[in-house]
């Protein structure tokens, strides 16, 4: 979770202002909303004057965007260091803990989460060459990792690794946008869900 640094407005040097933006601009989103963001909202609440910002971002559509490229890269970060805590372990509860940390990330970091994967920035004219850099970089991983578990014999021979990443993809993504969004409350059932999307996804690898 994103830890804002307003309360400390002079605690950081001038080269470590872009990254005090982008915390405090996380936190507005999480705990006020986007309505409640402007760059001059931002500058305020930072303690920097009302044009500091702009020598980072063009303009609210530029500070968002960036959001999302952190997202991207707070998310490669868990997703590694649920692989590498996992292995050892075998191929089906590193599935498992795989699972279970994208949906946790989601749902921990949805001001992150909804932007990354937003409808709003991805439909926008002025989306970024680095946003999308960052996006397509995230799902050629995962593709890689696949192909490289398939050139070692490890899963099943015939599966296609960019069809089997893009529907995991929206397996884990639909389940994640089902507890951001509210529609689905039942947090007793989140671990079982999980395990059955960990076991399904596990089946099509080993076939």
């Amino acid at each position: 979770m994103t830890t804002a640094r307003s309360s400390d407005k002079k605690g950081y040097h001038h080269g470590d202002l872009k990254a005090v933006l982008l915390d405090e601009t996380a936190r507005i989103l999480r705990d006020e909303g986007e309505e409640a963001l402007s760059l001059r909202r931002l500058a305020a609440n930072v303690g920097v004057s009302r044009t500091a910002p702009y020598h980072h971002f063009k303009d609210k559509q530029s500070l968002l965007g960036a959001v999302a490229e952190e997202g991207f890269i707070r998310f490669n970060r868990a997703m590694k260091i649920a692989l590498d805590e996992g292995r050892g372990k075998g191929g089906e509860r590193i599935m498992q803990d795989y699972v279970a940390a994208y949906v946790n990330f989601a749902v921990s970091n949805s001001e992150y989460y909804d932007l990354m994967y937003g409808s709003k920035l991805w439909r926008s004219e002025s989306l970024t060459t680095s946003l999308l850099s960052s996006a397509r970089g995230t799902l050629r991983s995962e593709v890689e990792r696949i192909q490289l578990l398939q050139d070692r014999g490890l899963i099943a021979e015939d599966l296609d690794p960019l069809r089997f990443t893009q529907v995991a993809w929206g397996m884990l993504h639909g389940i994640s946008r089902l507890l951001i969004d509210g529609i689905y409350t039942d947090s007793a059932a989140v671990t079982p869900i999980c395990e059955t999307a960990a076991d399904m996804l596990w089946q099509q690898l080993k076939e």
